[in-house]
């Protein structure tokens, strides 16, 4: 693929990878760069999703990667090079571009979710998600517990609460809508500027649910003063009440929360990234935070029977599963 393209003389440099199978490296010829994404096949991730997203998001006027080619037998993509002015490390060298930045981020949802989404995509139920957020009980509690607990009244206090809470029309979501997976690009203009990645998982859910991946970042602290303003900033662009976007975001907010804990878990369980837990206390933080709107009242006091505390010998009985992996 890469001879075909004109790349396969080009120098590499490994980039740091994401919590999925998937690896990059930069490719540098002539002063030109591109992005080599191997995608293993039979590991979860179709690089024809990653294209054909790209396509859609493109087609927006947003800034996906161009496909520059494709090997799609073999999990190989050949991909624009946005850059490295990734949001989370601009915050870090500067954090009065937090608010900017994510403002720019939420515009770009809004935008998105303003235009139909392509045909065919995964649309799961209530139902669906809430047995997703079974992870939290499968993976974190089992570790630390040695069972998974009452699963099926989890399931059910769970569907009921976003049934009742966010469950309306749904949008095309991108689901790891994070500042690691954007980035800025000052050379473009307008809503151009940020930089998208990771989408190939994209499909269809509540308008709400990609600002709460946004804004209650397991990897990082967002200002509550930015998370405030920019939360509010998309509610009235949608034009919502301000208690049932409240709810709403509280809901999707746990969901998530407790499916992270239980992919944190099984990060460190089954691909032996112990890395990954100590994250598992900023995302507990998160989920409390969520459990505590008085719509959750019923969840709240289930999650508090059922998950365990993620204290220091919690999180030390998870990570004495991790197997050790081979180096490459």
């Amino acid at each position: 693929m890469l001879d075909q393209a004109g790349w396969k003389a080009a120098v590499r440099q490994h980039l740091s990878g994401d919590a999925s199978d998937r690896s990059y490296l930069r490719l540098i010829l002539n002063q030109k760069t591109a992005i080599l994404m191997d995608a293993p096949p039979g590991k979860g991730d179709d690089p024809r999703d990653f294209a054909r997203i790209a396509s859609h998001l493109r087609a927006l006027g947003l800034s996906a990667p161009e496909v520059i080619a494709a090997d799609f037998d073999h999990g190989f993509l050949l991909l624009e090079d946005l850059g490295d002015g990734i949001f989370a490390r601009l915050v870090a060298e500067d954090p009065a571009r937090e608010l900017p930045l994510y403002q720019a981020a939420s515009g770009v949802l809004l935008h998105l979710q303003s235009a139909p989404a392509p045909e065919s995509l995964p649309d799961l139920s209530a139902a669906d998600w809430a047995e997703a957020a079974t992870f939290a009980l499968d993976w974190y509690r089992r570790a630390i517990l040695g069972d998974p607990g009452d699963r099926e009244a989890f399931i059910q206090c769970l569907t009921e609460t976003l049934v009742r809470l966010a469950d309306g029309p749904r949008v095309l979501i991108l689901r790891d809508y994070h500042a690691e997976n954007l980035l800025w690009m000052d050379q473009r203009t307008g809503l151009a500027q940020v930089g998208l990645l990771d989408f190939q998982l994209a499909q269809m859910g509540q308008p709400v649910y990609d600002l709460v991946s946004l804004l209650q970042d397991a990897r990082r602290d967002v200002a509550p003063e930015t998370e405030a303003a920019v939360r509010e900033e998309f509610r009235k662009a949608l034009h919502l009440p301000a208690d049932s976007f409240a709810a709403g975001y509280a809901a999707l907010g746990a969901q998530r929360a407790l499916r992270i804990l239980g992919i944190f878990a099984r990060l460190c369980m089954v691909a032996g990234k112990p890395g990954y837990l100590r994250l598992v206390p900023r995302v507990w933080g998160q989920l409390q935070r969520n459990l505590s709107h008085p719509e959750l009242a019923e969840l709240a006091r289930l999650c508090a029977r059922l998950l365990p505390e993620p204290t220091p010998e919690a999180l030390a009985r998870i990570e004495s599963r991790c197997p050790e992996l081979p180096k490459p």
